[in-house]
């Protein structure tokens, strides 16, 4: 499956669907709303967002190929890679999966020493509604979804092929600092987001881990959405994972599809067939 432009992956209990999810053309909607805020760091709607960071140069551990669209659906994981009881869903459903209480404005006065740290909370917060986290891929990309109960995970592939994505990891490393609490506003009413750091396996060249957690209202009852991020370079490629819901986090989940799918990626580079899925193989 093969989406042009690519969004990074997005989570919700499947308990409040019709509460929390909005669909593309919401997002245009609130991107209305956006344009006439006062106050704060205005959120970026999916039309105005900034182009991907220009990267600083990373060294890669060894060269690898360029990855085609066929490649990037052949490093995708599947359902048995991340155990449990995940269903892969169909992927015009995963494409279109918008959380509302991501959408917001950062609170500028939460931040004493420095603007820009409300700046990269709001762009923190936009890319996750948005599914790109690590900026627009340049080159082949591919994502699938699955859900779990009241949990979602979207996993994504991609190439950065004109644009190293390791400034984007780079950015992230700062967002447990710059970004571990603070407040934004959407429609009068305040939400509250915790950022952290998590660990994840020693894979690829580079990885960053994050969890964020969203405390707000959703249909007039409380909530609090959990979100483990995980991206991981290998080259100038990347992949991507957001798991989580409004009833906990999925960290074992997330730490499986980071290490079974970058060994996908780099088979798959490689020139290689990726191995079978662990359940496939017993």
């Amino acid at each position: 499956m093969t989406r042009r432009p690519t969004r990074l992956v997005r989570v919700l209990s499947s308990a409040v669907v019709a509460g929390t999810l909005v669909t593309t053309a919401a997002c245009s909607s609130e991107g209305d709303k956006d344009g006439s805020r006062s106050s704060g760091v205005t959120a970026s709607p999916a039309a105005r967002k900034q182009p991907t960071y220009s990267p600083t140069a990373s060294p890669t551990s060894s060269p690898t190929a360029t990855l085609t669209e066929a490649g990037a659906q052949t490093a995708l994981i599947t359902a048995a890679d991340i155990e449990d009881d995940w269903t892969q869903v169909k992927d015009t459903e995963a494409e279109n999966w918008h959380d509302s209480l991501l959408i917001g404005t950062v609170d500028v006065s939460d931040f004493v020493t420095a603007r820009t740290d409300a700046a990269d909370c709001q762009r923190l917060m936009d890319s996750l509604f948005g599914d790109d986290l690590l900026g627009k891929p340049s080159g082949a990309n591919a994502l699938r979804g699955f859900t779990q109960d009241d949990s979602r995970l979207l996993y994504q592939v991609a190439a950065y092929d004109r644009t190293d994505p390791q400034g984007a990891l780079n950015w992230m490393a700062k967002l447990p600092d710059e970004c571990d609490q603070f407040t934004m506003t959407e429609n009068g009413e305040e939400r509250t987001v915790q950022v952290v750091d998590t660990s994840l396996p020693d894979v690829g060249d580079a990885r960053e881990g994050l969890r964020v957690t969203v405390q707000g209202e959703t249909d007039g009852n409380n909530a609090t959405l959990t979100l483990d991020i995980a991206a991981v370079r290998v080259g100038n490629n990347a992949i991507t994972v957001t798991s989580g819901g409004l009833d906990g986090d999925e960290h074992d989940s997330m730490e499986q599809a980071v290490q079974l799918g970058t060994q996908r990626l780099k088979d798959v580079l490689a020139g290689k067939t990726p191995a079978a899925s662990p359940s496939e193989i017993e």
